[in-house]
């Protein structure tokens, strides 16, 4: 008849011969049979049985497309453009016409009307020596610039002799906007007046 062994893996006497009379394991009181379990695969380091977590499946790998191969020709389409894009394509220019059909030309973001002098180190961007009555406007009669935001000429008095716009006399030092068949008067009594024309 074999002889009784220890059943427990984490007990000393572990597959161990004992007494035949025995019937528990006098170390770890584990009751004995003439069964022996198989023995363990790592019986010096028992572990304690825990719950398996299940491994999650993996997804196919599958390599990255190529791009190459799949490229498609598209036919070229222009950007389209803004619509709060408030700039024009180009600055328009500002014509001033003199009642005698002088024309005087602005085509700069700003520029001063008046009249040259010897003592000026630049003369005016709209000069106006040589017109009818000419003393009439002083050296520095006004100051013109182009305001992005109002989308317009804007024009300055800086003269003495005043400046009237569609017959209305413009406070020194204000802007005023000026547009395509307004009438500019350079003085009073309509000695030098303009239409202008923004093209």
């Amino acid at each position: 008849m074999p002889a009784n062994r220890c059943p427990n893996p984490s007990c000393e006497f572990f597959n161990r011969a004992l007494p035949n009379n025995a019937k528990v394991c006098p170390w770890c009181s584990t009751p004995l049979g003439n069964v022996i379990p198989p023995t363990p695969s790592n019986p010096t380091n028992p572990q304690p049985s825990q719950p398996q977590t299940p491994i999650p499946e993996q997804p196919n790998y599958q390599p990255p497309p190529n791009y190459a191969t799949q490229y498609q020709q598209r036919a070229y389409s222009p950007p389209t453009p803004s619509a709060y894009n408030t700039t024009p394509a180009r600055l328009p220019v500002l014509k001033l016409i003199h009642s005698s059909g002088r024309e005087f030309h602005l085509a700069a973001e700003t520029g001063s009307i008046g009249r040259r002098s010897q003592n000026m180190p630049t003369p005016p961007e709209i000069d106006l020596t040589g017109i009818p009555e000419e003393g009439i406007v002083s050296r520095r009669h006004a100051r013109i610039f182009w305001d992005w935001s109002q989308n317009a000429y804007m024009i300055v008095d800086t003269s003495v002799n005043g400046i009237y716009l569609n017959g209305n006399l413009l406070n020194p030092g204000v802007s005023y906007r000026i547009l395509n068949g307004d009438s500019l008067q350079l003085g009073q009594n309509g000695l030098v007046s303009f239409t202008v024309s923004v093209i």
